[in-house]
């Protein structure tokens, strides 16, 4: 298992971002892996996925955003997580050349990764992997944040908790329902944590992530 830290260009004004590239041997494909709003790319959950993706022979490179890079609360503004994930993408080509290539990401990292996909077609990014969609804020139902996944052009995968409190439930079918290119999964008892009481929710996501890929994969070598 190649496992490497390193650092991420965003641009001049924001400079670098901290990273880190788990590669298996005879890798399938390459996962870039966005955290969330509430915690960096060290977070356990952020930590246990991209372990146990290695572990199926997905490589990922799990990066900061720069609000988590220099520890500040708030979340930063689409353009800034936009161009980081950006410079995610272009370091995982370097990285893996060779290896097809996917976005994924918890939460804010997921919404982030679509909505910049969505905005650049012509990126090299095979598919979307969404651990927990924030479609609303807690109390708040509503759909105006899934607005740009109509305009995704690649195939989507949505992972969501039963009990996730950013995703009501009857919403999130809805949407997912009306996007041809997605598939969804339901986490039974999950909350958008994916805490499920015992149950290893780590080895659940990640398992469909593998099959999803291969599956995807398979297609295309057809």
């Amino acid at each position: 298992m190649k496992t490497r830290s390193l650092k991420i260009h965003v641009s001049p004004s924001i400079g670098e971002v901290s990273a880190e590239y788990i590669a298996p041997p005879d890798a399938a494909a390459i996962l870039t892996l966005a955290h969330g709003a509430g915690a960096g790319m060290n977070h356990a959950f952020m930590v246990s996925m991209a372990d146990a993706l290695a572990q199926t022979g997905i490589a990922t490179l799990r990066f900061n955003f720069p609000f988590a890079e220099n520890k500040k609360g708030r979340p930063d503004t689409p353009a800034v997580a936009h161009q980081t994930i950006e410079g995610a993408i272009a370091k995982a080509q370097q990285l893996s050349p060779a290896l097809p290539l996917f976005v994924s990401g918890k939460s804010f990292g997921g919404r982030m990764s679509s909505q910049y996909v969505s905005a650049h077609p012509e990126s090299p990014v095979k598919g979307i992997i969404f651990y927990g969609f924030p479609l609303h804020p807690t109390g708040k139902p509503s759909t105006e944040r899934a607005e740009h996944l109509k305009n995704v052009k690649v195939p989507m995968l949505f992972l969501q908790g039963s009990r996730d409190a950013l995703a009501q439930w009857d919403l999130i079918e809805l949407v997912c329902s009306s996007l041809p290119k997605a598939t969804f999964i339901k986490i039974e008892g999950a909350d958008h944590s994916f805490k499920a009481g015992k149950i290893n929710t780590i080895e659940i996501l990640s398992d469909a992530t593998n099959k999803w890929i291969a599956k995807l994969l398979k297609k295309r070598s057809v």
